[in-house]
Order: C-alpha cells, then structure tokens, then sequence
C-alpha cells in the first residue's frame, strides 16, 4: 500500500482543515474512529476543566454563579450550538440528556395537537426515543399518547390527520442513513403534524438550517461530534412560534421565572428558561462550552466536505483489497444519503471490533453484526484512514478476531 500512503500524505497536505486536529489529544498512535460515539478530549475542553475545578469552584466557591456566570452556561453554550444547526438566538438550551429532553418535548408538543394521540416513530429509531415514547404512553394512557412505529421506507405513507407527533433521527445510529429533514418537515406539516428531530448524529458534522427547514423542536447531546466529553449535557431546540403554547411536565426551580423568589408555587420561565429543571451540571456544562470554541475556526462544509472525502478514501482502499469483501456495507452507497460514518455488517463484528481496537484503531459495535466506523474530521487525517485500513486488512486476512480474548462481550460494546 506504498503508492496510498503517498496518496494520504498528498491528500493531508491538501486538507485545509488539518490543522485542527493539533487542538486534541489523541493518544500516540491510536486512530480514533468512534467520535460518532464520544468525541476526543479537546485542549480547550481539559483547560475549562481544570480552571473550573481549580480556580472557580477551588477558589472562587459559590461567588462563581456570578463571578463566572454559571447561572447563565445552559443559555450560553446553547447560543453556541444554535450557530450549527441553524437557530436564530433564543431557540435552544443546553440542559439534561436527550431522554430527559425528549420526555419534555414530547410532553409538550402533544399538548400543541390536544385532539391528537398518535407519536409516529421508526422501527429502526433509537431504542431511547421509542423507550422516552412508551413511558410517556404509560404514564398518559393510550387515549392521549400512543406510539406507533413503522419501516422507514413507510414513514411518510403514514403521515396522516391521525398523528399528532412524528419523532425521528435524522442519522440512523446503525447503518448511517439521513433522512431528508425539510421534506419530511414539510409533509408532516401539510398533514397538522408537530415534527420532533434528534441530531445526536447530525449537530456538529452535518449542515444543519433548522429555522430555514421550519422544524418545530429537535435535541441532540453533546458528547459525540460535539467533543464535550462522557455524559455532556443534551439540548433543546424550540422554534420561538411554540414557545408560549404549552408548559413543560418536568418543573423544577430552575425553570421557574425567578427561580431565587423561591415562591411556593410555579410560574414558568420566559423562552427556552421554561425547559430548565434541576441545577445545572456546572463542571460537565463548562467542558461542552468550551469543546465547542473549535468550531469558530471551520464552517460545517468544511466539516462535511473533509467527511465525505475521509470516507470515500476508506471506500477506495476497502474494495482495492478482497480481502475485505466479507463486510458489507449496509450504509447507503451515495455519501449524500448518510451521516458521518461508514457500518458494515459481519457475522464476527464484534471480533473484529476488538481487535481492532486492540490494534489501536478504536472503532464499535452495534448488535447484532455491526462494525461502526466514525469520521470525525476535526481530528481524522487521511494518514489515520490509511493506517486503519491497513490494521483492518491484517485482521480479515489472519483471522486474528476469532481467537478468544476478542469473542468476550463486556458491558459496553
């Protein structure tokens, strides 16, 4: 593979967003292709952590509520996120995880077709947004929520005056597929049906005009393509014309529209406030708010445009070596149609997977036979491709991924 290593080395010095990958710390000699997973630490996220551990909370104790406007992080690191997914200011807050968000959205956003009980969902959704969906159904009784889920292919068939939520991800976790989010916005909407989107495969790595496309509400975490680390609060996206039609189910006093009047009773906050609950996570909040200052250097296309480069480069090395042909690839073939990541299936999947990663090139598994490889490009040069491609080869042509140490599943594959 001497002529694609040359090949890699001209295409990294060709790649005008190489330089952003010195703004990590990935470990020496490991090729990090599971950012879709839990983006790398960044130096800017490691600095905010000590200096909020050691100087605000060390030093400066409770006084940093003020001093260093915690109370104001969930707003301010949202405003933020707003900037990749195409939100005007005021429509987004960072707080909570996409399951708790989800609760509330969908709490809410039934509320805005009261004579309406159907959630439409995908089969193939994420388990926790059909999770999210089923207790909100069991806590609601099916006369005011029932979820109902169908292929992905009979989505837009089922867009009837019958539902009064459709709940999908834009990137399918599995197999990487988008969906067209203005289209299916647009479809559900001719037929009075309130849309909700999760981006937590799509915020940071794919061209996102949520305020353009007329979504309603969406949410998305911040500890894949985001890099804000393991467990980084989630967001929520609210379009202000929403804003004032429900109240959210889940109030607690930071929602509240003077939280430190501590009243007896609850009057909900102004805006996006009214989606606050609990105290917020200062220590994780402060290390997303800071990941994200990398993204003020690059544009989403630059992103995009280096993913998509990034994956046809494996592609190409993939189908130049048959022995390689054994995983198939059950991503979509056109890179337009998919996310940020390449899925193959195999039956040893998750064999291959481990040694991999026991070859220093982290990648993951997905049940029940899938290799997930994700394309960061802040941080993935065309070299680490190389590299990777190279370890995947060994592996399928020694067979190494049978032998025992790789068939044993851990709790988290």
């Amino acid at each position: 593979m001497k002529s694609t290593l040359i090949d890699a080395i001209a295409r990294d010095n060709a790649d005008r967003i190489a330089h952003l990958k010195e703004q990590f710390e990935i470990p020496t000699g490991k090729i990090y292709l599971d950012g879709n997973s839990l983006g790398p630490v960044s130096i800017s996220a490691k600095k905010a952590a000590l200096d909020v551990v050691e100087q605000q909370w060390g030093n400066d104790l409770i006084s940093s509520w003020n001093k260093h406007s915690w109370i104001d992080l969930p707003i301010t690191t949202g405003e933020k996120i707003a900037k990749l997914v195409g939100a005007a200011p005021g429509q987004i807050i960072c707080c909570d995880s996409i399951s708790i968000n989800l609760f509330k959205i969908l709490h809410s956003a039934l509320q805005l077709n009261p004579n309406r009980q159907i959630i439409l969902s995908q089969d193939d959704n994420f388990p926790t947004d059909l999770y999210v969906t089923e207790g909100l159904q069991q806590i609601l009784g099916i006369q005011q929520c029932e979820l109902v889920s169908v292929a992905d292919t009979d989505i837009e068939n089922q867009l009837t005056v019958q539902v009064a939520v459709l709940l999908l991800t834009h990137v399918n976790f599995r197999n990487g597929k988008t969906h067209d989010i203005e289209k299916i916005t647009r479809a559900a909407h001719a037929k009075g049906i309130i849309v909700v989107w999760d981006l937590a495969h799509s915020v940071g790595v794919l061209p996102l005009s949520l305020d353009d496309w007329n979504v309603d509400f969406a949410v998305g975490c911040g500890y894949k393509y985001l890099n804000g680390g393991p467990g980084a609060p989630a967001f929520i996206y609210a379009a202000d014309r929403h804003q004032n039609s429900f109240q959210q189910p889940l109030q607690g006093w930071m929602g509240h529209m003077a939280p430190f009047d501590f009243s007896k009773h609850y009057c909900a906050g102004q805006g996006m406030t009214q989606f606050l609950s609990g105290t917020p996570p200062v220590i994780s909040m402060s290390v997303l708010n800071a990941s994200l200052d990398v993204f003020d250097h690059v544009s989403i296309t630059e992103i995009r445009h280096k993913a998509i480069a990034l994956m046809s480069f494996f592609q190409e090395l993939k189908q130049a070596s048959s022995e390689l042909n054994e995983l198939q690839l059950i991503s979509p073939e056109n890179a337009n149609e998919r996310g940020s990541q390449l899925a193959y299936s195999h039956p040893d999947a998750h064999g291959i997977c481990q040694n991999l990663i026991d070859n220093n090139v982290i990648a993951d598994f997905r049940m029940p036979d899938v290799l997930r490889l994700g394309f960061s490009p802040l941080f993935l040069s065309f070299q680490d491709i190389h590299t990777a491609i190279t370890e995947l080869n060994l592996i399928m042509t020694s067979k190494s991924y049978l032998a025992v140490q790789f068939t044993a599943k851990q709790k988290v594959t």
